[in-house]
């Protein structure tokens, strides 16, 4: 047992490892989790997966050397997070061994919700990765074309025939004409009701991340380091090697939603001192103002929105650094609106590009973060202003050497006290249990897509309802939601659809994407609403819903539970939400509760009720939505 003090209360994490002697179990036999309801089974150069006995995954192409899988521990642990989907998180798994041939180890966890694999190798990693999954013609499959920055959508399909998108960036293509690339995390449902999420976790330095090319009915999962041949020469590829963990989240959509085997695989935390780290709500200037971050009138009205809402947090995004070239300015700088909105309570953050990403024609500031000396010259620049964050945005894809860059700019940013949002970036694998000043990453086709194309306004409903199932099951999400004006292309989703998106989408700093006077323009209870909006969470529990269809959440934090939900479809839709076993403490009539719901009365109209018993049932407006607040 290992404990520290942080900030008057002990981080407790407790790693038990349960050994027993060596023995190799026969084929027969196969390998389970410690529910039983997983098991392995190796047949030949295949390794099926199976959950409660049908075939939930399989993996093909193993070059298995005559061996079976060995037990090695039973492993179970405890440890404590400052984000995510709850404060304390447990796993217990099997950890089991089998020999690939030449000295290559197949290294396999199965947990009580999913499986954890990677490859173990003697000497340097060329890059080539022996997993190869079959997804079969008329499996159901919400999967993402890949891009750099991960911004696509996860339409529902049942074949591997479909047609790139040419919007998307790494667009490629088979033989015949369709995708071929993929980004993770991937949704499966090989049977009714079993569902199948595939994605990877715990990206060390010296290693890239990967995505999946598929032949037909094959999926390969293929490091992004062997396709953009882009080694970090200030982190060369070591010997012995070993893969991230390849993570395969297996159950029913209750066990994907709330899963936490992306960080329970992923390194323990890195910083003897957390009290700094503290999420919260963020007033951000992009959605409405696009370049407003140089406008220093601008920024005093965010800054102003977020004293009134009593939010912790001002974001003020690109070239801040051209300030002082507007003439309306007055001669203004960065520093007087940092000096600004520490006047008004109110924590700034800032804004830079990466720089590796895109460079020519994009904002500024650039190149402060390439190199070291310039990272911790700027980074000790913003802890002596008092910045208590940075946005970084436009990396350039999966290789090492993103990677590498990543995990240097979180550790240099833990050294000054910044919390770190990455934006254009590829997605969460668990760094945030490692580096917890990590709040957020972009990584989602989400609301600032309102600016860029009329695309989003039609399929943003079915979307929204899609990404719990999906995106932000592994990780933190910069959706930037919950818009109750237009952007530059309008959005359709009613009033309750968009204030539900702040519960239903988990993200450490929770950017609200709307101008100022539209949050004023709301109702009393809805600001209330907002300035007492949680971004850190006790207990997440899946209540219902369908990819696509609907998606409703239950999160608690403290003694308060907020349940949200939405309608992803353009009809009107009887939601439950009384679930057995579920909320059914918070529906029992027997325990009256203070419940303030928020519910459509028109697509852009409130009815804000106050009840003493949760409804079993919600009629949700076509694309409406739902929160109920229940103390």
């Amino acid at each position: 047992m290992i404990t520290s003090s942080v900030h008057g209360w002990k981080c407790l994490c407790v790693a038990l490892f349960t050994f027993s002697p060596f023995h190799l179990f026969t084929s027969a036999q196969g390998v389970t989790s410690p529910n039983g309801k997983l098991s392995a089974q190796a047949e030949g150069k295949t390794l099926v997966i199976s959950y409660e006995g049908k075939k939930a995954l399989q993996m093909e192409e193993l070059p298995f050397a005559n061996s079976d899988f060995a037990f090695v521990r039973n492993v179970k642990e405890d440890y404590r997070m400052l984000t995510g989907k709850r404060l304390v998180c447990s796993n217990e798994g099997n950890e089991f061994v089998a020999t690939l041939g030449e000295g290559v180890k197949m290294v396999l966890r199965l947990y009580n919700d999913g499986i954890a694999f990677r490859y173990d190798y003697p000497e340097a990693w060329t890059g080539s990765d022996p997993t190869v999954f079959r997804i079969p013609e008329g499996t159901r499959r919400w999967m993402q074309q890949w891009t750099d920055a991960y911004e696509g959508f996860f339409p529902l399909s049942t074949t591997y025939k479909v047609k790139p998108v040419p919007s998307f960036s790494g667009i490629s293509k088979s033989e015949e004409g369709f995708n071929n690339r993929w980004g993770y995390p991937a949704l499966l449902e090989p049977h009714d009701g079993v569902f199948v999420l595939l994605s990877e976790a715990n990206i060390e330095r010296g290693q890239s991340a990967s995505c999946l090319y598929n032949d037909k009915e094959l999926y390969k999962v293929v490091p992004a380091e062997r396709l953009e041949n882009n080694a970090s020469p200030s982190h060369p590829t070591f010997s012995p090697f070993h893969t991230p963990w390849r993570v395969a989240i297996i159950g029913s959509l209750a066990d994907i939603v709330e899963s936490t085997l992306i960080t329970d695989v992923s390194n323990p935390c890195q910083l003897e001192d957390t009290s700094w780290i503290k999420p919260g709500v963020v007033s951000w200037v992009y959605w409405a103002y696009n370049h407003g971050s140089n406008d220093y009138s601008i920024i005093k009205k965010y800054v102003d929105m977020a004293a009134t809402l009593h939010l912790p947090y001002v974001l003020i995004d690109a070239e801040w650094d051209q300030m002082d070239q507007l003439a309306s300015n007055e001669g203004k700088t960065i520093e007087d609106a940092i000096t600004y909105a520490k006047e008004k309570g109110v924590k700034p953050m800032i804004w830079y590009n990466s720089s590796v990403g895109w460079v020519d024609g994009a904002p500024t500031p650039k190149y402060r973060l390439n190199k070291p000396e310039d990272r911790e010259k700027e980074f000790a620049w913003c802890e002596k202003l008092g910045v208590a964050g940075v946005k970084i945005d436009f990396f350039s894809g999966d290789n090492q050497m993103n990677m590498d860059y990543c995990l240097d700019l979180l550790e240099s940013a833990a050294r000054h006290h910044l919390l770190v949002n990455f934006h254009g970036a590829t997605i969460p694998r668990g760094w945030q249990r490692t580096w917890p000043n990590l709040m957020s990453t972009e990584g989602v086709y989400g609301a600032e897509w309102y600016n860029n194309v009329p695309t989003f306004t039609a399929k943003a409903a079915a979307h929204n309802a899609t990404l719990p199932f999906t995106r932000n099951v592994i990780g933190p999400m910069d959706y930037t939601p919950c818009a109750f004006s237009d952007s530059q292309h309008p959005h359709i989703t009613t009033h309750a659809h968009e204030l539900a998106l702040t519960v239903l989408f988990e993200s450490g700093l929770q950017h609200l994407a709307d101008k100022p006077e539209s949050y004023f323009a709301q109702p009393q209870e809805v600001q209330d609403f907002l300035s007492h909006l949680p971004s850190i969470w006790d207990e997440t529990r899946f209540v219902s819903g369908y990819p696509g269809e609907s998606a409703v959440i239950a999160r608690r934090s403290g003694s308060t539970w907020y349940i949200a939900g939405i309608n992803g479809t353009d009809e009107e839709k009887e939601i439950t939400l009384s679930t057995e076993g579920i909320l059914s403490p918070l529906t029992s009539h027997h325990s009256p509760q203070k419940i303030s719901a928020f519910l459509d009365a028109g697509e852009h109209q409130w009815q804000i009720q106050t009840f003493t018993q949760l409804p079993a049932t919600v009629t949700c407006r076509p694309r409406g939505g739902f929160v109920f607040v229940v103390r």
